[in-house]
């Protein structure tokens, strides 16, 4: 029963973090423009893994996708990847951890094969957690160390959303933060590792255990005080009851004719 439970949370654990980490890779406020002591708040820029949005203060929004594929900086890429393949092997771990349910009757498999099966989904969940805690850490070093050495009053290209806003306000160039998407990926990671530690604990309680014992003879050894004995009983001569058959069988075969 207990195996069954944790079984089943953390396979609802999975699925959420899933969620969470597809949530986040879709989101576009990866990095939001950092509002304090900002002189320019007619407009609020943020930006993703695949846009680049600007809202104006009327409440227009206008998102650019990132045409291009060689021009973004490696470590975007990398976390796209990272991104890509955490949601990837997250899936597959939910598929095989429906199949690999105890209250769930599939023909004759055995408990055996479903503890594997368990075990299986609960290492790929911890790699998808892994994957998207990743990803979005490395997204989140980009921004703090943009934020470090951006200021209001230099100018050029910042590294989220092309030229920002500094072809609209003079030189100004905004300041990122984290946003919302970050966040999401993080809690979404870290229920992934959950509910994959979880199934990990659900495959021993699964496995049936066998008590082996060892069908053997037990042996006691001779001490000294041991007295073997002679077998002095007679044994029967092979050759001579070989002679005597023969002999039978000689005066068997003779014919004796009688006057």
């Amino acid at each position: 029963m207990a195996a069954t439970l944790c079984q089943v949370m953390g396979l609802l654990l999975s699925l959420l973090g899933v969620a969470g980490i597809i949530a986040a890779t879709g989101m576009d406020q990866w990095a939001t423009e950092d509002l304090f002591d900002n002189p320019v708040t007619a407009i609020f820029s943020y930006s993703g893994l695949w846009n680049s949005c600007v809202r104006q203060s009327s409440g227009f929004t206008e998102c650019r996708p990132y045409f291009t594929i060689l021009g973004l900086p490696a470590l975007l890429q990398a976390v796209r990847a990272l991104m890509i393949v955490g949601i990837v092997i997250g899936a597959i771990g939910c598929l095989i951890a429906i199949f690999s349910m105890k209250c769930l009757k599939m023909g004759n498999m055995e408990d055996n094969i479903k503890a594997t099966m368990t075990l299986t989904s609960g290492i790929m969940f911890l790699l998808a957690g892994v994957c998207g805690i990743a990803g979005v850490s490395a997204f989140a070093n980009l921004i703090v160390q943009s934020f470090r050495f951006t200021t209001y009053a230099d100018g050029g290209f910042s590294s989220f959303g092309g030229a920002g806003i500094g072809g609209l306000s003079g030189n100004l160039t905004p300041r990122y933060t984290f946003g919302p998407a970050l966040f999401v990926g993080w809690i979404g990671g870290a229920i992934l590792v959950v509910g994959g530690i979880m199934m990990c604990l659900a495959c021993r309680g699964m496995t049936p255990e066998r008590n082996r014992a060892y069908d053997g003879m037990t042996y006691k050894a001779a001490s000294h005080h041991t007295i073997y004995k002679s077998d002095t009983r007679p044994r029967p001569a092979i050759n001579d009851s070989y002679k005597a058959q023969s002999v039978e069988g000689r005066h068997s075969n003779q014919r004796f004719d009688y006057v």
